[in-house]
């Protein structure tokens, strides 16, 4: 996809996003978030600070997974997920993560609605 491609699925994402909470629309860090919470299946609930950063954490290694950079190794004894980088990740500008990371959103996002 094109940057102004990128830009508008993950504004109407937002958007969706946003009408489904009833709230604001949500920025990259809360939409790792919420991949997070999907991927480890465990439904909502209250986290920590430090569980919400690993949750974000599981988003990135998930997204990333999708383009070859990790794998999944398996669940911990509470059923959280860990990951292992199979290959180096290259040097991005600040903006090409930015497209990267809307982009990788937007996929996982439309997968996950497809399946539905």
């Amino acid at each position: 996809m094109k940057p102004a491609e990128i830009n508008i699925k993950f504004k109407a994402l937002q958007e969706r996003i946003a009408e489904e909470f009833d709230n604001e629309r949500p920025d990259i860090k809360v939409l790792l978030f919420l991949i997070g919470v999907q991927e480890l299946g465990k439904g909502p609930k209250k986290f920590s600070k430090r569980q919400k950063e690993e949750l974000m954490h599981i988003a990135t290694c998930k997204l990333f997974s999708l383009i070859g950079f990790y794998e999944l190794e398996g669940l911990d004894q509470d059923g959280w997920p860990h990951w292992n980088l199979v290959k180096p990740i290259p040097s991005y500008t600040i903006l090409e993560q930015e497209m990267l990371m809307k982009s990788l959103i937007v996929n996982y996002f439309e997968e996950l609605w497809a399946v539905d």
